[in-house]
């Protein structure tokens, strides 16, 4: 996948449980965790704005793009 979603990071520079970021943001703890390991499809920006609004921080800080060929080459 292309998109990596670095979600546990600023959780950790923020000293933010995973239960704790779910209720602020309104979201189950089970979808929240789908959203942190990556394996999401989606992501609605209602969920993306308030994430970052508890986290202070910006989308570009929880979401990265690499190409597959570039991960391929870092494995």
């Amino acid at each position: 996948m292309s998109i990596i979603v670095n979600l546990d990071i600023m959780m950790a520079r923020r000293k933010i449980s995973l239960g704790e970021l779910a209720e602020k943001v309104d979201i189950t703890p089970a979808n929240l965790s789908i959203l942190k390991t990556g394996k999401a499809k989606a992501v609605r920006f209602s969920t993306l704005e308030a994430i970052c609004k508890i986290l202070d921080c910006q989308p570009g800080d929880i979401l990265e793009f690499k190409d597959d060929e570039e991960q391929k080459s870092e494995q």
